[in-house]
């Protein structure tokens, strides 16, 4: 059985005859949708690498691999991008039950070489703390679906410290609302893969009331079932079709944009990232944080605290 197979089935790729549909589906599961998309296009993409230069892609010698990664490189990958393809070649030898090339001497000495060159430092998009958030709120415009969607979706995505892809994923059925706030029932997560179910309890507070702000939506919107946010066409007219991930990003852009901000430097996650930074401010405990991101490392966490915590009982205080 190829694992390709499992990915995508492609053509001229054999099925694997000696598994069932339910089975293949089970492997399929074994992987998350993202990661699945992320390989499937690595892979192709370094089978075109490989075509394009008379090489054998599967399977594939140290040498080659060692050459693709210096490839990438050169032409200004990062260094996660590049273990992540490397991945996807892992991948498909050891499903096709080839050696895996990735597992050499020379490849990983290459690798050392290129993290030590192009570094390992990852470009850390802008945190929408909780004075980006009021700011971005002044932009909206409430009296509108689509204002009033947005405004609900990253009051939520803040509140919540949500993933994108948890954000869009959230169903009517996934709430539950109190006078305290709202709870939202997430069934699947990136650390929760197994989908043993998480509960993210989400605080109205005194000032942004997301809890509130989410139920004029859905009121507004008329959406008792199903997915919360949806796509809204011109003229306001909203639809069935839920939003992206990447929809996510885009709302948050475009009204830091509006709102004179470096929009560049923000991003869908800075929602998530932004009420970590705000707690680890508001000298909330590492402990209590997790309870709402659900980061399993708080490794992950000490980092947001340590830079709100940059300025504070800083050495130079007193003399500098």
């Amino acid at each position: 059985m190829s694992a390709l197979t499992l990915v995508s089935p492609q053509p001229g790729l054999d099925a694997a005859s000696d598994l069932s549909a339910d089975a293949l589906d089970y492997g399929r599961a074994a992987l998350s949708v993202n990661t699945m998309r992320a390989y499937r296009g690595d892979w192709l993409e370094f089978e075109g690498w490989c075509a394009s230069r008379q090489r054998p892609h599967l399977p594939a010698s140290p040498a080659t691999v060692a050459n693709y990664a210096s490839t990438l490189a050169t032409s200004g990958k990062k260094v996660p991008t590049i273990a992540r393809k490397l991945a996807a070649i892992r991948f498909f030898h050891r499903g096709a039950g080839e050696e895996n090339p990735t597992d050499n001497a020379g490849v990983s000495a290459i690798l050392k070489g290129i993290r030590r060159t192009v570094g390992t430092a990852p470009r850390q998009k802008a945190p929408a703390t909780v004075d980006v958030i009021h700011a971005l709120m002044a932009r909206i415009k409430p009296e509108t679906l689509q204002g009033k969607r947005d405004r609900a979706l990253l009051l939520l995505g803040f509140a919540g410290a949500f993933r994108r892809s948890e954000l869009v994923a959230i169903t009517v059925e996934d709430l539950t609302f109190s006078d305290e706030g709202v709870d939202v029932f997430l069934l699947k997560s990136k650390t929760d893969q197994e989908a043993k179910g998480q509960s993210v309890a989400v605080l109205n507070g005194k000032a942004l009331k997301p809890a509130d702000r989410l139920a004029e939506w859905l009121g507004a919107a008329g959406i008792t079932t199903g997915p919360i946010f949806c796509r809204i066409n011109r003229g306001d007219h909203l639809t069935d079709e839920p939003l992206s991930a990447q929809s996510v990003a885009l709302i948050v852009k475009k009204y830091a944009e509006a709102a004179g901000l470096d929009f560049e430097k923000l991003s869908g996650h800075s929602l998530r990232a932004g009420f970590v930074t705000s707690a680890a401010e508001n000298r909330a405990s590492i402990s209590r944080i997790m309870e709402v991101t659900r980061h399993r490392d708080p490794r992950t966490v000490e980092t947001y605290v340590r830079r709100a915590d940059r300025f504070k009982d800083h050495a130079g205080d007193g003399f500098l």
